[in-house]
């Protein structure tokens, strides 16, 4: 007896974290600090500072000062912002969003200023429903006003949305939220002490078209 297909359960939106799980911003960090080392130190005394700063303050700002913590010059900052409109798509990220873009509704929810923010997700040829920016939102992630922020202007309820994380920073504002959660782990870092595990992980984008495909037809799970 052969079964009968199940039909695709799309949810009515899908929001992503912009500069990890779409861009490749690694290597730009990496090659803006001068070592792949240096790039990663770099990146996680930033992560630090925007989880602790409270209001927003100017990513560039940020930058620079993670830069100095790590004995890194101010010109690595400017080297980073300079390349900025080079930063690449992970493999499978255009395809993935072209897959989806008929099914849901498709935001951005970045952590960085908003000029650098909009150029960033133009890189990707592809019809933003929303961008929300740190900038924009008063604060960063993982607090969770830029989620919330990103469903309200979608006119979406947080149970009708998935989201795509880059870091897993990102999973204490979705858990705070209740959005269920895909995490392109592309560098295989550890989860962050105290963060809830998202639904799926994995490090390519492979497996988000199916998940995403079966979201409703698995929303009994997660009522």
């Amino acid at each position: 007896m052969t079964l009968a297909p199940v039909p695709a359960a799309y949810p009515k939106a899908v929001l992503f974290d912009l500069l990890t799980a779409l861009l490749d911003s690694w290597t730009s960090w990496n090659r803006a600090a001068g070592s792949e080392q240096a790039g990663r130190a770099w990146r996680a005394a930033y992560l630090r500072l925007t989880y602790g700063c409270g209001s927003y303050i100017a990513y560039e700002q940020l930058v620079r000062e993670a830069a100095a913590q790590v004995g890194l010059p101010e010109s690595a900052a400017l080297a980073l912002e300079a390349d900025w409109l080079t930063l690449t798509p992970w493999s499978g990220a255009l395809d993935a969003l072209q897959t989806l873009a008929p099914h849901c509704k498709l935001a951005v929810v970045t952590n960085c200023s908003t000029r650098l923010g909009e150029q960033a997700a133009h890189l990707l040829p592809v019809r933003w429903d929303t961008i929300v920016t740190a900038e924009e939102a008063g604060v960063y992630k993982p607090d969770p006003l830029p989620y919330r922020l990103a469903l309200e202007k979608l006119g979406v309820q947080a149970h009708e949305a998935a989201f795509v994380a880059g870091s897993s920073y990102d999973m204490f504002g979705t858990a705070a939220v209740g959005l269920r959660t895909y995490w392109h782990n592309r560098v295989g870092l550890p989860l962050v002490d105290g963060a809830q595990a998202p639904e799926l992980e994995s490090p390519t984008l492979d497996k988000l078209v199916p998940w995403v495909a079966r979201f409703g037809a698995n929303q009994h799970d997660h009522a």
